[in-house]
This record gives C-alpha cells, structure tokens and sequence, in this order.
C-alpha cells in the first residue's frame, strides 16, 4: 500500500502525552488547559440538551451563533461579515484548516507556511496535492524575513499560511509585518489563510492584528478561530472561519462533505456566552499572570527564555543545560524530572537543530510551581 503520507507517524502531543502517563509526570506538552470552562456554559448545554436542541444544525451553523460572531468581529475589529454567507461554524480550528486547504489547493499549487508551523499544516497540503514552500523564522526571535518571503513567491503560489499569535513560539505579528503583506498581495493574486485561534490571548498591551482588520487582506482571507482556545473547552472542537461571500461558498462545499453541521448544543450555548463580553477580554490578563508566574518561579533556572507574547505556551533555551537533541532532551525531561514538554523539531518539515522546548502555563499554579521545582532543579 502506498501511504498518502509517508514521512508522518503519530503526532507529537499524543506521543508526549502517552510517555507523561507512562512515567507519571506533570504534562506541560499537549495544550489545553487543566481546569474547567465556566459553569454558566455547562448549564446553557444543559439547558439547550433538555430543550430538545438535540438533531442536526444547518450546515453553516446555527443562525443565532453565526449573528453573535459578526456584530463581535465588527465591534473588535471593525469588519462586517455576513453571517449568512462569510460565517461558517467547524469542528475545531483543524478541521477548519483541512478543510480551507483542501477547497483551494490543487495538484502543484505552491502554499508558503512558516516554520515552526503547527503540525496539521504540512500534511493538509500534501493531502491535497499542493507544494509546500517553508521558510524558516528567525531562531532567536522568530520574525519573518520578508525579503525571503518575495525570494520565492512564483506563478504557482496559491496560499501563504499565517498564524498570531504563533504557536509554538508564542511572537505575534507586528503592523510591520501586514504592512509588507499588504505589498505582497498588492502584486500578486494569492490567498492567505490566517489561523487566529489565540486571538483574545496577548500579552503586554500588544493588539491583535486580525487580518480582518485590513481589506486589502481580508478580501483574500480564510481566517480561522476556535471557541475551545477562548472558553476552555479544547474537548468539544468547535471553531469557525470567517471569509468573504465567494470563498466562504467554496469553503462549504468542502466543509458539507466532511463533517456536515457540529454539535447543535453547544452551538446555541456558546451564543448565550458571547452575550458576555467580559469573558474574553479578561483572557489576556488571566493568561499573562500565570505567564509570569511560571516565568519568574524559573528566573534562576539554567534555562533561558523570552516571555512569550502570546497564546498559552513558552518556549525555554536548554542550550546552557544539554547537547542532546530536542526530542532526546524532551524525553530525558519527562523520564528523569518528571516533566513533559513539546520538541520544537516536529514543527519543522526538515527538523531542527534549535534547542528549545515548548511547555503550556494554561495550568494550575500549583502544577507550574511542581514544574518549574523540577525544570530549576536541573
């Protein structure tokens, strides 16, 4: 049999988290959160459960979830989407990504992603016939070299992939950077799909800068958000991309064939939540303390580090500590300390010489003061 991707095993976080169950240590690798959503968003499922919400939702989502998100994009970023045609609700920020890439990326299409790149980019390319085109960041500070960027755009580039805030390095996208991409698009007839799925979780006064924000990229744009990063709830894979009216329509072709509708409930419950404002404009504080809580418990550590500027992960230099590789070092941290953490290697299509390590702080403080006791001890 002939693999459709033969250079792909099984993923990074599910190989992590396994090895931290096997030696009993405090998982810091795969990303979610380790307390619970909101107690109102439980009893709104409830709710909508007894009410009998319980059959399919229209393809694109239920109306009153897709009504909420427009007047939220248009009063954050001043953009109206109309939520009967550029609204589309998915089953997670993933699926939204396979399904964008898989609408309009044909045989020998070249696609420019970014690495480190989260994992499901490469091989939603490759699925679908397309080229990838990496381009590495900067290793110390993770920027975009622009000038490189130009150096390989072609006749047979298609899509850039683009994600702020950036997991894993935890950077986000500077005015500069949509200024040179504003250029970029002015010259050539690309797409751009922007996976924005931390947006409400930045740090140190820094703005998010949603494509939405700018037409000369919106009008181009597939962007993607997922309600699990925003309200705690990685576990029920709900997310939702936001396009204009003729992508939107070739995005639900697809989006039709491969999960249909998602989970009625808990569509109509996240429009309950989103009546809260508050909720994810407190995020970015929430986040930011256990940040540096976790940052300042490892000051005196052989590790060096970058307060990450977005999303709920940090990454930590080892080069002080260790010549293995990343996933060597990886794995001696979780068998030997007892902590696991994410290699940055696998979010590399050809590796990584690099020597980070990525851990997620969406955690109690008392399992960050447990791990950063056992990453200090070192």
């Amino acid at each position: 049999m002939n693999s459709k991707l033969p250079n792909s095993g099984t993923s990074i976080f599910a190989v992590m988290s396994a090895l931290a169950k096997e030696y009993d240590a405090i998982n810091l690798s795969q990303g979610f959160p380790d307390f619970n959503c909101p107690e109102k968003l439980i009893e709104y499922v409830h709710h909508y459960m007894k009410e009998g919400f319980n059959q399919y939702a229209p393809m694109p989502g239920v109306p009153v979830l897709r009504n909420a998100i427009s007047q939220k994009m248009e009063k954050l970023y001043g953009k109206f989407y109309n939520p009967e045609t550029e609204i589309t609700i998915t089953a997670g920020g993933t699926q939204a990504l396979f399904t964008a890439i898989s609408a309009f990326i044909h045989k020998g299409d070249e696609v420019i992603l970014f690495e480190p790149a989260y994992d499901s980019y490469l091989p939603s390319i490759l699925l679908n016939g397309g080229i990838p085109v990496p381009i590495k960041l900067d290793e110390k500070d993770f920027s975009i070299d622009w000038i490189k960027v130009r150096s390989v755009l072609t006749s047979k580039t298609k899509m850039i992939i683009l994600n702020t805030p950036h997991n894993p390095s935890g950077t986000v996208l500077q005015q500069k950077d949509i200024d040179e991409l504003k250029k970029i698009v002015a010259e050539y007839d690309l797409l751009l799909l922007s996976d924005e799925v931390y947006e409400h979780i930045i740090f140190d006064g820094e703005e998010h800068l949603s494509f939405a924000k700018y037409e000369e990229l919106a009008s181009r744009s597939l962007i993607v958000f997922s309600f699990g990063k925003t309200y705690h709830t990685t576990g029920w894979k709900m997310g939702y991309v936001l396009a204009p009216a003729q992508l939107t329509s070739e995005f639900r072709k697809v989006h039709q064939f491969n999960v249909f509708c998602v989970n009625t409930p808990i569509q109509l419950a996240y429009a309950e939540m989103m009546k809260d404002e508050e909720h994810y404009f407190a995020l970015p504080k929430f986040y930011q303390q256990k940040r540096d809580y976790f940052n300042g418990l490892m000051k005196d550590s052989k590790f060096s580090l970058t307060p990450s500027k977005g999303t709920y992960f940090q990454l930590l230099d080892y080069s002080n500590i260790s010549d293995l590789s990343d996933m060597e070092f990886a794995k001696w941290l979780t068998k030997e300390i007892g902590v696991a953490v994410i290699p940055l290697s696998p979010f590399y299509s050809n590796g990584t010489n690099s020597k980070y390590i990525r851990i997620c702080f969406a955690k109690s403080e008392e399992v960050l003061k447990a791990s950063a006791e056992k990453l200090s001890g070192i």
